[in-house]
């Protein structure tokens, strides 16, 4: 299995974060929701009648509802599509990638240093000899 790019590491620290805060939100949605039929119906009244089940299941229903609705799905499918636009942008400047996965690197680099054939065959690069016409 493939190690994740730096992008995708970036967004699933995102998504992590936003599904904290929509289950930390969920939960103060729901005590305020009891609270404030507590102080509605008035704290000696009888909690056992059917209406006030179903009230108190709503609340629990709508905290449940926060956290599915917070938790990103889009954001691995908006890693893939600026991915594909990178790979399309650097075509056009006739740099052709064959992993997508490669533009965050190629993308971010300023100068590119390949072999007589135009291709990068290690991920390291070493300056073995210089030579300087001054």
């Amino acid at each position: 299995e493939p190690e994740p790019t730096p992008l995708q590491q970036k967004l699933e620290c995102l998504a992590s974060d936003i599904g904290k805060f929509g289950l930390y939100s969920a939960l103060a949605i729901i005590i305020v929701l009891m609270i404030r039929f507590a102080i509605v119906k008035g704290i000696s009244r009888d909690w056992h009648t059917g209406t006030d089940l179903l009230s108190i299941l709503d609340f629990f229903i709508i905290g449940i509802t926060v956290v599915v609705v917070a938790i990103p799905e889009g954001l691995p499918l908006s890693v893939t599509i600026s991915l594909a636009f990178s790979v399309k942008k650097m075509l056009n400047d006739q740099n052709l990638v064959r992993k997508m996965e490669a533009c965050e690197t190629m993308g971010g680099a300023n100068n590119i240093c390949s072999d007589k054939t135009g291709t990068l065959t290690m991920n390291k690069m070493t300056l073995t000899q210089i030579w300087n016409n001054y």
